[in-house]
C-alpha cells in the first residue's frame, strides 16, 4: 500500500506540474507598496562596509515610512525592524517583493563565510523565517564566522508556473556569481560556502554551471532540492576543490516531486536528477527526519551537518553517493 500511495502522490504531482504550465493563471496583480530606489553605495570592500550598512539602514527606514503612509502597517513594521541599528545589509531594495543581503557577524574578519540562498515565497513579507535560519546557523557556527542571508533575486511562488522551470534561476545566477565575487573582494582569505535551499538550489546550480571556472567557493550544499538543472555533481564544480553536498529530511515533501525534466509547450519543466541519488554523485549529508522548512531549525541534525560543512569538516554519517 505504501508503494502504491507513493506512486499515486507522484502521479498527482505530475498532473499538477502539467496543469500549472498549461492552465493560464488569471489573478489580479497585487498592488505594490511604494519604496525608494536602492541607496547608492561605493564598491564593497572591508573599508566600505560601514558606509554600505549605514546607507541601507537609512533606505530601509525610508521604505518603512513610505509603507506606513501607504497604509500597509505590517510591512512598515517589518521594514522598521530591518532599519534597526544592529542590522547590517550589504544591499537593500524594498521595492516589490524585496531583495536584500544581510550580514550576521564580522564579514571582513571572518575565517568562514556561509551564504544562504532561499527558495520560493521568500521576500520582505516572509523574511523573518529566512533570517531565523541564518541566525540559528550563525549561533551554531560560533566566533570568527559570518552568515549572509542573500535574497538577491525574485523568488517564485510555491504554487506558480515559475517554480517549475529554471527561468527565475537563469535570471538570478549572474547576480549570485557577481555577489560571490564581491564577497571575495571584502574578504579574500575566507572559506566561502553556499547553502542552497529548495528552488535556491536551482539558482546555485545555474550559477555554478555558468562560466569556464564555476564558482570560487569551497562547498555547495543543496538541501530540500527538486534538482539543479544538471544531471551530475561534476557539472557544478569546474573548480576541482569545490565539494558538492546534498541532503534531504525524512519528512520533506520534495521527495514526492518527480525528479526529471521534460520539454513541454516550448519550455522545460523540472530540474533533472535527484541530488541525493547515487547517479548524481554528490556527498550526501545526514538531514534527520525534518520537513521541508526544518533544515536550519535549532538543534536539528541538518543544522549540525550544514555547520560542519561550513567549517570544512565532514558531517558525521556522511556518504558519497
Amino acid at each position: 500500500m505504501k508503494i502504491r500511495a507513493g506512486r499515486l502522490r507522484r502521479t498527482l504531482l505530475a498532473a499538477l506540474v502539467v496543469g500549472a504550465v498549461v492552465v493560464p493563471v488569471s489573478a489580479a496583480a497585487r498592488p505594490q507598496v511604494p519604496a525608494p530606489a536602492p541607496a547608492a553605495v561605493p564598491p564593497l570592500s572591508a573599508a566600505t562596509l560601514d558606509t554600505a550598512y549605514d546607507a541601507n539602514r537609512a533606505n530601509a527606514a525610508e521604505a518603512a515610512g513610505m509603507a506606513e503612509r501607504y497604509g500597509d502597517r505590517g510591512r512598515a513594521q517589518r521594514l522598521r525592524a530591518m532599519a534597526s541599528p544592529e542590522r547590517n545589509f550589504l544591499s537593500f531594495d524594498g521595492r516589490g517583493a524585496g531583495r536584500t543581503a544581510e550580514v550576521l557577524g564580522d564579514l571582513a574578519a571572518a575565517e568562514r563565510v556561509a551564504v544562504l540562498v532561499p527558495g520560493s515565497d521568500t521576500g520582505i513579507d516572509t523574511y523573518g523565517r529566512f533570517r531565523a535560519g541564518a541566525v540559528a546557523l550563525h549561533e551554531r557556527l560560533g566566533p570568527r564566522t559570518a552568515v549572509v542571508a542573500w535574497l538577491g533575486y525574485e523568488t517564485p511562488g510555491t504554487v506558480s508556473p515559475a517554480v517549475l522551470t529554471t527561468g527565475r534561476a537563469e535570471e538570478a545566477a549572474p547576480e549570485l556569481r557577481s555577489f560571490v565575487g564581491e564577497l571575495r573582494g571584502v574578504n579574500p582569505g575566507a572559506r566561502l560556502s553556499l547553502l542552497c535551499h529548495s528552488y535556491g538550489s536551482v539558482v546555485c546550480g545555474r550559477a555554478a554551471a555558468q562560466g569556464p571556472k564555476g564558482l570560487d567557493v569551497a562547498d555547495i550544499a543543496l538541501y530540500g532540492s527538486p534538482g539543479v538543472g544538471v544531471d551530475r555533481a561534476a557539472d557544478l564544480k569546474s573548480r576541482t576543490h569545490t565539494r558538492i553536498w546534498a541532503g534531504r529530511g525524512g519528512d520533506d515533501w520534495i521527495s514526492d516531486v518527480p525528479h526529471s525534466s521534460v520539454g513541454l509547450f516550448g519550455t522545460t519543466v523540472g530540474f533533472g536528477t535527484d541530488p541525493v541519488s547515487p547517479g548524481f554523485g554528490a556527498r550526501v549529508f545526514p538531514a534527520g527526519g525534518g520537513g521541508h522548512s526544518d533544515y536550519l531549525k535549532p538543534g536539528s541534525v541538518a543544522l549540525d551537518s550544514l555547520a560542519r560543512i561550513v567549517r570544512g569538516q565532514s558531517p558525521e554519517g556522511a556518504s558519497h553517493a
